[in-house]
């Protein structure tokens, strides 16, 4: 029994769960592209050189719309860094006109027009300041929507073999906590880079020209402050890295267990989900405590190199004011441009922090945007207009991993257009993958499909799948009214054309029961309806969406026996006219279907009409009878 369970895991529907839920979401959601896996054996590695050159360029790429606020953002960093120098040179200037001029009401005059020329020199540095603080802001507000607009695309596109191998909480952490200290570190960067150079350089410069040996001394500390700083910065790195995969889990686990959150109950498994929400939290709270050991390290390496500069300028400037090597006016200048240093020195702390929780985020979301397209049109790939609706495999075959065994191999069939198929097996026969190959939301490895006699892989994969509706057991509605759910499979759809879509799937009556009718809101994922409610509603959005070819994976399962009977009806009805698979468990259901196919781990082992199946005793037989002796 454990062997067999582990081959029919390996025969294909062994992320039947995965494959449900993928196809459920896009079952009527037109994708433009999908993308390639990460590891994908035709995407050859880059050496790590150029990835990291490549994504320096990226990085700086995000700037180029922005060119015009960055230049004034940064000539405000200029204005504010250059009223912060000729502050001191005021002091300086004050403090010598004080000793030269004996008459006081002249030494006032002046000391009231230096103090007008400081206040002003004051002004200029809010307006710059005002500038940078809100107009940065907004830049780098902007380039964070950008990015996080970018990842949120590119995830649209990417194949449901990549989802496959991703967790959602995951993902979400990168598009939200990411790319968030990714805009701080668009905005800040330039300009306290920019504003801590030119304090920096200002400042010795003044220092050099007032006292060059007194400036050799605080130059002198510089290379031990430089290499404290560099180790912390590179632990800090790690543990802002191990932070950020900590949270990605934590926000995992959120999403798991709360989405989870009827089944966690009724098997009364709340303190199980608090301890592994606990573990979770735990590890990243010591990711957390190890980086703020680091920054507090850090943060007091810098501010005692500023310490112990102001001790010695005091202690040897004295020295050399009563030497008479130092004017009293050019040690006070000295003390200020100290302090004006301290401040780039802030600003590289400030600097290596965003740079550290950033451009870690940039490298997460590049590893996103940098997977290769998987399924993509081909460059000279064609519209698909209104299908006929004829369907196509020719010596098909498949398998999930490149090293692992076929889910299909030269699988052959035929499907006429207009007409009603069902699909038939035991468990692990691989009925929903064949499904999951016609849009393309799998590649396959060998062989081909055809619609209408062409190649789906020289058909637009917009085209393609606006042809095609899918209506999956596994339901996935969206937050959101009965509406706006139905409008989705076709967005353009009129309020009438809904209503009708409704009554067709024997939707409409429930609808108009509930307390706003159309326009209720259905909660996350519909949780507020029935099963049995949320199931035709996705019958009714398949519908709306008006597609040739229409797919569906035992689409009645969760309705009662009367809304059932009402429900396949309308099917046969609305089917007229269009090529329709149907995924049948219950073999009751199929009945009524033009061929009923039997598929099996060796491919379709027998096909025919349900009473010729029947007399010919075969596979389909022994099915029907196992399922009616239950």
């Amino acid at each position: 029994m454990h062997s067999r369970l582990r081959k029919v895991a390996s025969q294909g529907d062994a992320p039947r769960s995965l494959l449900k839920n993928r196809l459920s979401q896009a079952a009527t959601h037109n994708l433009s592209a999908a993308t390639q896996p990460a590891h994908s054996p035709s995407a050859a590695p880059k050496p790590e050189g150029h990835a990291a050159h490549s994504r320096a360029r990226k990085f700086l790429s995000y700037y180029r719309p922005h060119l015009p606020l960055l230049a004034a953002d940064l000539a405000c960093a200029f204005l504010v860094s250059a009223t912060a120098l000729f502050l001191p040179l005021c002091a300086n200037y004050i403090t010598k006109r004080l000793v030269q001029l004996p008459d006081v009401p002249e030494a006032l005059g002046q000391i009231y027009l230096m103090g007008a020329a400081m206040l002003a020199l004051l002004a200029l540095e809010v307006l710059g300041t005002l500038f940078v603080d809100y107009q940065g802001h907004v830049m780098g507000a902007k380039i964070e929507r950008t990015l996080r607009r970018e990842l949120f695309e590119h995830c649209q596109k990417l194949a449901f073999s990549f989802y496959d191998r991703q967790r959602v909480g995951q993902l979400m952490s990168r598009i939200t906590n990411d790319s968030f200290w990714l805009g701080e570190l668009f905005h800040h960067g330039p300009e306290d880079m920019a504003i801590a150079l030119l304090k920096f350089v200002g400042a010795i410069l003044i220092l050099a020209y007032i006292d060059l040996p007194l400036t050799l001394l605080i130059l002198a500390f510089t290379p031990f402050a430089v290499l404290f700083a560099l180790h912390f910065n590179r632990r800090m790195n790690q543990a802002l890295q191990r932070s950020k995969e900590r949270i990605a889990a934590v926000n995992e686990r959120v999403e798991d267990s709360l989405a989870g959150i009827r089944v966690v109950q009724s098997f009364a498994n709340e303190q199980l989900e608090i301890r592994r929400f606990e573990e979770e939290n735990a590890r990243f709270f010591q990711s957390r405590r190890d980086g703020y050991r680091s920054e507090a390290f850090f943060s007091v390496g810098n501010t005692t190199s500023a310490q112990l500069i102001t001790i010695a300028v005091i202690v040897i400037g004295a020295i050399r004011v009563v030497k008479a090597e130092l004017s009293v006016a050019d040690m006070l200048t000295f003390l200020l441009c100290v302090a004006v240093l301290v401040d780039p020195v802030k600003r590289l702390a400030n600097f290596v922090r965003l740079w550290q929780e950033g451009y870690t985020g940039f490298v997460r979301a590049m590893e996103i945007l940098e997977v290769e397209p998987e399924i993509e049109d081909r460059p000279n790939a064609v519209d698909l207009a209104r299908s006929r609706g004829a369907v196509a495999f020719r010596d098909v075959g498949f398998r999930y991993q490149d090293d692992g065994p076929h889910v299909f191999k030269n699988l052959t069939f035929d499907i006429a257009p207009g007409e009603f198929v069902a699909l038939v097996g035991a468990s692990g026969a691989g009925k929903s993958t064949l499904c999951a190959l016609i849009p393309r939301f799998y590649e396959v490895q060998e062989g081909a499909i055809l619609i209408d006699g062409m190649d789906i892989r020289d058909l637009t994969l917009k085209s393609l799948r606006q042809n095609i509706g899918v209506v999956q057991q596994d339901v996935y509605l969206f937050a959101g009214t009965v509406a706006e759910n139905l409008r989705y499979g076709r967005p353009d759809a009129t309020d009438g054309e809904i209503v009708e879509a409704a009554k067709a799937a024997n939707a409409d009556d429930f609808i108009m029961a509930l307390p706003n009718g159309y326009d209720t809101d259905i909660g996350q994922r519909g949780v507020k309806l029935s099963g049995g409610q949320r199931q035709r509603l996705t019958i009714a959005r398949a519908f709306l969406k008006d597609p040739s070819v229409l797919i569906f994976d035992e689409a009645t399962s969760a309705l009662d026996n009367e809304s059932e009977r009402a429900v396949q009806a309308a099917l046969l009805d609305l089917t007229e006219g269009r090529t329709t698979i149907v995924i049948a468990h219950r073999l009751s259901t199929v009945r009524k279907a033009d061929r009923i196919l039997v598929l099996t781990e060796e491919g379709i082992a027998e096909q025919g009409t349900h009473d010729t199946l029947i007399s010919a005793d075969g596979a389909y037989a022994n099915l029907y009878k196992a399922q009616a002796s239950i």
